[in-house]
């Protein structure tokens, strides 16, 4: 454990030198007040006898120390021999939330999906899913280091870097015999159907890319920070919650794939729900979408973000996945890490630390609108993901926002996630 308490210290500070300096310790051993400027009091939670245990979860409602919610420990600091004693364990409560550890606790609690609910966590329960608390435990050690005299600048109020990426599960409305037939037997017609399936890829409602492509690179030529966009692609997966199916030498998956080379944009591996449920089939995906991209694949998301126990994340690890973009909430938009910032991986399981990185999703298009999830209308939804943009503006910290290309097209409900994305985009103009 050792080794990620010291990587949680350094995560929190966000400074490698202030850990190195003996500034903080994470000791109940109050006589080594004298090595440390802060010291950090432990709760019971790492304890053997607790550790994975129900129990050991944070009771609600949950104390406050700064006006930030805690999980563990008390909101207490103490002033002792010239260092401050902090008996908030900010260091358990970030461990808490960067690593799912509640979803190991509580196993029998799964959607239809096999997914933990966003609206089960105790983010939610808390009514603080969107705010990075995490984040907030970070300005307030580093002001309690300040306050001891360490040098530390305050954050630099602005977004480190914008994801702009988009999971293509449909990449057409209507380019197959199966949709032909659907549109046919939905009442619509004959005439109508042919119509559809008689359209080149380019002309389907669905092949969004064009429009998503030229909206990303305005803002990309706007903003003064870094912004990329990320491609998630299918490669494979045969259960009914894959479909539809697509192969990557389609022509239009081809003219896609050339599309980002040109403009230099990522492609990331979109592993199947299949692979959600066994993990040992991303290595074969990451494979064929290599063999078809003819690039290396270090970019990771799952289908219906069936990313099921944490513990699942290691496979992702072993097939040389270096970034992963699935940690996000299908029901609930914010911040499921509890953080804007992206962390290294720990499994909660075997407290090993690894060298993947996971990228919070913030916000995706179907969480805030669906009737089953946020059920927004678009003033809400719109007004909804600029507090989440400030609060990772407040923090330094990194925007990962999803749009699909088929809700962007003509189908979707008037149009309203076309301009909802295109509200965004101006609002991070303006922001950035």
């Amino acid at each position: 454990m050792e080794e990620i308490i010291r990587y949680l210290i350094r995560f929190l500070i966000r400074n490698d030198n202030v850990f190195e300096c003996n500034y903080i310790g994470y000791t109940r051993n109050i006589a080594e007040v004298k090595n440390y400027k802060i010291i950090i009091y432990p709760s019971d939670f790492f304890s053997a006898a607790s550790y994975g245990a129900f129990e050991s979860l944070p009771n609600l409602p949950l104390k406050h120390i700064d006006g930030i919610p805690l999980l563990f420990g008390e909101p207490k600091v103490v002033k002792y021999k010239g260092s401050l004693i902090i008996y908030a364990d900010i260091i358990a409560s970030t461990y808490f939330l960067i690593t799912r550890y509640e979803e190991i606790c509580r196993r029998n609690v799964r959607d239809m999906y096999g997914r933990f609910p966003g609206k089960e966590s105790i983010l939610y329960k808390a009514g603080c899913i969107d705010r990075p608390l995490v984040d907030e435990y970070s300005r307030f050690l580093r002001q309690c280091l300040q306050s001891q005299n360490v040098q530390l600048s305050d954050f630099d109020k602005k977004l480190k870097k914008i994801w702009l990426t988009h999971d293509v599960d449909s990449p057409y409305y209507c380019q197959t015999a199966r949709s032909f037939i659907r549109e046919w037997l939905n009442g619509d017609g004959l005439l109508n159907a042919l119509n559809l399936y008689s359209r080149t890829f380019i002309s389907d409602p669905y092949y969004t890319f064009p429009w998503i492509f030229g909206q990303n690179l305005l803002l990309k030529d706007s903003v003064s920070i870094s912004c990329d966009t990320l491609i998630f692609l299918k490669s494979s997966g045969c259960s009914k919650l894959d479909k539809p199916y697509y192969k990557l030498d389609n022509r239009g998956i081809r003219m896609l794939i050339s599309m980002c080379k040109q403009y230099g944009f990522k492609i990331g591996l979109h592993s199947s729900y299949d692979a959600g449920c066994n993990s040992s089939l991303i290595l074969f995906e990451k494979k064929i979408l290599e063999d078809a991209i003819h690039l290396p694949v270090q970019y990771n998301r799952h289908h219906y973000l069936s990313l099921l126990e944490p513990e699942d994340t290691d496979q992702l690890e072993a097939a040389g996945i270096t970034d992963d973009f699935t940690m996000g909430y299908a029901d609930v938009a914010g911040f499921r890490l509890g953080t804007s910032c992206p962390v290294r991986w720990i499994n909660p399981s075997t407290r090993r630390l690894s060298s993947l990185h996971l990228h919070p999703l913030i916000a995706m298009d179907c969480s805030l609108s669906d009737e089953k999830y946020m059920g927004m209308d678009f003033s809400k939804a719109f007004g909804y993901v600029k507090r989440l943009i400030d609060q990772c503006e407040i923090y330094n910290g990194e925007l990962v926002l999803l749009w699909h290309n088929d809700t962007l097209s003509l189908y979707d409900k008037g149009g309203c996630h076309s301009l909802l994305y295109l509200r965004i985009l101006e609002y991070l103009k303006k922001r950035c």
